[in-house]
């Protein structure tokens, strides 16, 4: 095994460990794939899902209105987060893919202006990505593929962990921008 292959299986074993904390026991309820032999990528996916969950549920709640605001002049708004976040996934999951990515990770930044436009591309983004994660299985998740962004290559599971990270990232982001608005941001909204 590869010394990345490794790396990821730790990875994603930290991952599973840290899950029931944060989930909930979510991943007792698990997906298809739960109990098929399959757990470093039966963690990816559950992590996926909390991450997409929190991701689109903040762009519901968020008014319209709000869209536009940022606590400073120097970070993006609202919604250029939501929209970076959709071009990101395209990155991340057409790298897992092993296709070039159907939309620049900054297209939507530059394109989608309004909540409606911005959630579309969002909700295509996950769409999009939401095969990959279906699909993978340990074996998949070892594979090595091209990364995005210029980085060197690694096992898929190294693309779609990273994904998950940036939406989690990028959650905090609006975790803080609904508190400032005196909003409750989802995941403190799901007790």
């Amino acid at each position: 095994m590869q010394k990345v292959s490794l790396l990821v299986v730790a990875g994603a074993f930290a991952v599973v460990s840290s899950l029931p904390s944060f989930t909930g026991g979510v991943l007792a309820q698990g997906t298809s794939r739960a109990g098929s032999g399959n757990p470093i990528s039966q963690a990816i996916r559950q992590a996926w899902t909390t991450a997409q969950k929190n991701i689109t549920a903040s762009a519901e709640l968020m008014p319209e209105a709000t869209y536009d605001f940022k606590p400073v002049e120097s970070v993006r708004t609202f919604g250029q987060i939501l929209a970076h976040v959709a071009g990101a996934n395209y990155e991340f999951c057409a790298a897992s893919k092993g296709e070039k990515s159907p939309h620049a990770e900054d297209a939507f930044e530059k394109s989608a202006t309004t909540k409606a436009a911005i959630v579309k591309a969002l909700a295509d983004s996950m769409t999009y990505c939401d095969g990959q994660f279906t699909a993978l299985d340990d074996k998949s998740a070892a594979e090595t593929i091209t990364m995005p962004f210029g980085m060197p290559k690694a096992a898929r599971a190294s693309a779609l962990m990273m994904n998950v990270g940036h939406l989690n990232e990028h959650y905090g982001n609006l975790v803080t921008y609904f508190r400032i608005k005196g909003i409750v941001p989802p995941s403190s909204r799901q007790q």
